[in-house]
């Protein structure tokens, strides 16, 4: 991939990430953000604040988990991006933040049903929540891969949320949705039990959300 284009990916990660920290998302140094870079991925460093990141901070890290030389540490969590890069080939851009809502929910390993239609968002019936495993490991990366087959997200269990897109805006939006859904059914389960809608309605659903927002 020519420097130029890498220029520009690495600009659009620190631009994404410091929207992830402005939107509440991912408070303090939280969560982590990725995009595919021709056969490798960039990704934020480990235990930099997104406020005062710079393109150059961002690391270069192959699908291979080499870090280029000379650059910083990568993200604990660069194990569960390349094992998401490596399983889903649409995907383009990730982003797993520990927004609180989602967090909150992971930590009653609860999925989050069909209680509103736009859990379609994150490709399916539902949003699933990943087994647990430490963080950084790569149990947890596996977890994550299984938990999102057939799906753009999941929540991980005592621990946050991740979503992926084709572009980093997209990653971006999925994780916003995420975190709004699970508050509305974190709110909805103190008073009482959602009606879930089947599977036939989520069917339709899907198959409109095959063109929704897209022109």
């Amino acid at each position: 991939m020519a420097k130029a284009s890498e220029a520009k990916l690495r600009r659009a990660v620190v631009s994404t990430a410091q929207a992830m920290s402005a939107r509440g998302l991912s408070p303090h140094k939280s969560g982590n953000v990725s995009v595919r870079c021709g056969d490798a991925m960039l990704v934020t460093p480990s235990g930099l604040s997104y406020d005062g990141m710079k393109p150059g901070d961002v690391v270069h890290v192959g699908m291979d988990g080499a870090v280029r030389p000379g650059e910083r540490a990568a993200s604990s969590e660069a194990p569960m991006h390349l094992a998401i890069y490596a399983a889903f080939p649409q995907a383009g851009a990730i982003v797993h933040c520990h927004s609180m809502a989602a967090t909150a929910l992971s930590t009653l390993r609860k999925p989050i049903p069909a209680f509103h239609y736009m859990v379609a968002v994150a490709g399916g019936k539902d949003i699933r929540c990943a087994r647990y495993a430490t963080f950084g490991s790569d149990a947890l990366a596996r977890h994550a891969v299984t938990a999102m087959k057939g799906r753009k997200a999941c929540l991980l269990a005592n621990h946050g949320q991740i979503a992926f897109g084709d572009t980093l805006e997209e990653a971006l939006g999925i994780a916003d949705q995420v975190e709004l859904l699970a508050r509305m059914y974190m709110d909805v389960l103190q008073t009482g039990k959602p009606v879930v809608l089947g599977d036939a309605e989520m069917g339709r659903v899907m198959k409109k959300f095959e063109t929704y927002c897209k022109g």
